[in-house]
């Protein structure tokens, strides 16, 4: 009789199991990735990411042998270091002439000898792998894995001889922690074995009730590696028996287990070491299995769905898209067109954003939080001349905008770290970054001039605090961050130099420079031009709102009327640098002189069409085809050239496969986007691309679907963000506005650009100059045009404008009027 109750509880259990499976699959399978196989041990690409900013997991879900990758964002080598070369002061004038002189070989050898050092900047590194061993289950049925983007948990569930397995795991918004469920449908059926896999200098210890490593960073580039940090590892079970030693978890006949991960570091500050790791990790342990299972993962679903919940999109129906598993579908994009897929990926990258990046910890790196080894590709660090400004183009946009706090505090470190780089090498005021960071706030050149002799990091870094100003109108923020604004211009001011080749205008430019990655070392590169356009012109009229700095306010901008103006080269393309040098034949990845297009507001259908009309032939000369984040940018740029269909075409390309037969595909097995290899901006690129594709606010008026490609014929986004406080629903049928909800968070005049007329209470014909300051944008001089230029004109369609006046708190609803 014990038995038969025995073998029905068992039977319950597994239908219960299996239905908690399906609906995991199906009711809530829109943001579900989920895979027929795991994950192969060899292939970190088909592993499934966690984090919550601070830590972060990749999951495999291997039955026998499962691998949990482990991170923790303030494990990098060596530690607090300056790279600055004292020779480089000295040597600037004779460089500088050199380059005027055309000796750009003599420029480039001097650069290299005095401005660059043996130290190109630290690797952020692995925290290893947790092991679990589960003997007797290499041969399993019925396996699912998958990752909910909705609840930030990772699921894998398999059968061995009629008994479930199912595995839960995620990384706690709540309680700091990892913690992963396993339980048996069958009384005891539970047996496995945990350790740890590193191959930093570690040492494994039995520590009260967990088992702990306690690693070390490497020694890199001459500096010693001076971060510690400690990973603790606690089983808790229901029944059965869980046995610690020095080297192992063992746990024997249990129903259900529950394994809590904590990892912390030495880590203070940039500057500053001397944190307790093991207190740290143990407190943090402790915490977190004081209370129950259910609760911490309550609390961790409404922490994480209060900022993934924001924003919400659908591009169109697809019927059976869900019946595949993601890599099919990735495969088969090409043939199916599957818009629920770009749907996905564009949450995907907004899951990515919330999971690397949190208030109080360290900004996305080149990888996001993730990574497996100890030397990763460009040492997965701050590359500032356009990956790291890419992480954070959907922060704003797609309602993250506190996501943005690590970026900033990044930033305000570089401009404490950076004021001594200025001194030291430019002997100027302010403050100055390169091409290059890492966790230690490095400001000098890194790796060789022809990459790394670039000043304007810091700059375009510090666009991104006016950015946020213009989307929330909060002028304590802009107080607290125009310091940062006025160190960076200060740069400028002392360090702009008279280009001797130019007497006539009277052009001031920075050099040595280069236009990012392109070599030879320049001065006057269009972009560094374009970003001390943005630099000047926005600390001014930072400074005027603010009601501070006069006298600095009026020397901006007499310095803002001596930087060259774009120019349109004998091709009819925007040129890159400042003589028209340009190979219509190069494509390479950086298109860095189309910055003035995206992310700045410098280019414009409306106020500057022929510069409009050399970006786009500049872009098209490029080519469409890329590595993984050049193609997020390219997205983007198409999307503020107005071509949807382009745009989509380059969205095409993202959604091609890369595996061991696809070395060319650019979106791996989990969704990681390709250079290759993995670098997380490519998905943060295209998150924002696609939102750019559907509502743009930097030219003067919210535009809606400004890009809308033919394939998306109807969809829906709610919660997208718009310049001056907006927030908006938007409804469209047949690439028409159906409905159009704003909701206004500070008042202020809405002014709405759309292809479809608009009905509704409050719309007024546009009649004056826009009244808005937050949707004003700066004027853009006049460009230079070449002689042997042929522009033909661009061929846009008209659009309606409309002013509404709104109050704070305010919505405000419009029907669209087509038949």
């Amino acid at each position: 009789m014990e038995n038969a109750i025995v073998k029905c509880v068992s039977v319950l259990l597994t239908i219960l199991l299996m239905n908690t499976t399906v609906l995991f699959a199906q009711k809530r399978s829109e943001l579900i990735m989920w895979y027929d196989q795991p994950a192969d041990s060899m292939i970190w690409e088909q592993a499934l990411p966690l984090g919550n900013g601070r830590m972060g997991a990749m999951i495999y879900g291997i039955p026998a042998h499962e691998k949990i990758q482990l991170n923790e964002e303030t494990i990098w080598a060596g530690g607090p270091y300056r790279n600055d070369n004292k020779k480089s002061g000295a040597a600037l004038k004779t460089i500088q002439n050199d380059i005027f002189a055309g000796r750009l070989a003599d420029a480039d050898k001097l650069a290299n000898e005095t401005f660059f050092t043996k130290t190109h900047g630290m690797p952020y590194q692995t925290a290893g792998n947790i092991l679990l061993r589960f003997p007797g289950h290499e041969q399993y049925q019925d396996y699912y894995r998958a990752l909910d983007l909705e609840r930030a948990i990772s699921l894998t569930q398999y059968t061995v001889n009629g008994i479930t397995f199912t595995r839960e795991i995620f990384a706690s918004f709540a309680d700091d922690v990892i913690v992963m469920q396993i339980t048996s449908s069958k009384k005891g059926g539970i047996n496995c074995e945990l350790s740890y896999e590193n191959e930093s200098r570690h040492r494994v210890f039995k520590s009260a009730r967990s088992l702990a490593l306690e690693g070390k960073g490497s020694d890199h580039e001459g500096i010693s590696g001076q971060i510690v940090y400690q990973t603790h590892t606690a089983v808790q079970n229901t029944d059965g028996v869980v046995d610690i030693s020095d080297t192992k978890i063992e746990v024997k006949g249990a129903s259900r287990i529950r394994i809590y991960v904590s990892i912390a570091t030495n880590f203070k500050h940039y500057n500053l070491l001397g944190a307790d790791p093991f207190a740290r990790a143990a407190d943090r342990l402790q915490s977190a299995m004081s209370h129950s299972y259910e609760l911490a993962l309550k609390h961790h679903k409404e922490i994480y769905a209060r900022q993934f919940q924001r924003f919400k999109l659908q591009l169109g129906e697809e019927r059976y898209a869900e019946s595949q598993p993601v890599p099919t579908r990735i495969a088969n994009f090409t043939q199916t067109q599957d818009p629920k897929l770009v749907a996905l990926l564009v949450q995907f990258g907004r899951y990515l954003l919330i999971c690397s990046s949190q208030p109080g910890g360290q900004p996305a790196n080149l990888q996001g939080i993730w990574n497996r080894s100890r030397s990763p590709a460009w040492d997965s660090k701050y590359t500032i001349n356009i990956n790291t400004e890419m992480n954070y183009w959907p922060a704003d946009v797609t309602n993250l905008s506190h996501t943005l706090q690590p970026l900033f505090e990044m930033i305000n470190e570089l401009s404490e770290s950076g004021k001594e780089t200025a001194q030291t090498m430019y002997n100027a005021r302010g403050w100055v970054a390169h091409h290059n960071t890492d966790i230690w706030r490095v400001t000098s050149p890194i790796d060789f001039a022809a990459a790394g002799m670039w000043p304007s990091g810091g700059l375009w870094l510090s666009q991104h605090l006016w950015e946020h100003y213009l989307f929330s109108g909060d002028k304590v923020f802009l107080k607290q961050v125009y310091p940062i604004m006025k160190g960076a211009s200060e740069f400028l001011l002392s360090a702009l130099i008279r280009h001797p080749g130019y007497p006539d205008k009277d052009w001031w430019v920075l050099c040595p420079s280069i236009s990012p990655e392109q070599g030879p070392l320049s001065a006057g590169v269009t972009m560094d031009n374009q970003l001390c356009f943005d630099m000047l012109t926005r600390t001014a009229k930072a400074a005027e709102i603010l009601g501070v700095d006069n006298h600095f306010r009026d020397s901006l901008l007499v310095t803002l009327k001596r930087i060259p103006p774009m120019q349109i080269g004998k091709y009819s393309q925007l040129q890159e640098w400042l003589e028209d040098l340009d190979d219509p034949q190069n494509q390479h990845r950086h298109v860095s002189h189309l910055y003035g297009l995206f992310p700045s507001n410098q280019i414009s259908p409306v106020r500057t069409p022929e510069l409009f009309e050399a970006a786009r032939n500049s872009l098209m000369y490029r080519g469409d085809f890329a590595t993984g984040w050049s193609i997020g940018w390219k997205i983007n740029l198409w999307a503020r050239l107005l071509d949807g269909n382009h745009a989509y075409e380059i969205i095409k390309k993202m959604l091609t496969i890369s595996d061991q037969n696809h070395p060319d595909g650019r979106t791996y097995p989990n969704m990681f986007t390709a250079h290759p290899p993995f670098q997380i901006d490519g998905n943060f690129g295209l998150t924002a691309g696609v939102a750019e594709m559907l509502v743009q606010s930097h030219d003067g008026a919210i535009h809606l679907l400004p890009a809308i490609p033919d394939r998306w014929k109807q969809g829906t986004v709610k919660g997208i963000k718009a310049r001056g406080g907006f927030e908006i629903e938007l409804y469209w049928e047949n690439g028409h506005i159906k409905k159009v909800i704003v909701s206004s968070s500070l008042g202020g005049n809405l002014r709405l650009r759309t292809a479809s007329a608009l009905r509704g209470k409050g719309l007024q014909k546009v009649n004056k100059v826009q009244p808005n300051p937050l949707l004003v944008p700066a004027t853009t001089p006049a460009a230079m045009i070449s002689p042997d230029a042929n522009l033909k004109g661009n061929k846009l369609q008209s659009y309606y404008e409309y002013d509404v006046p709104t109050a704070p708190g305010g919505k405000y609803t419009f029907t669209g009027l087509w038949n």
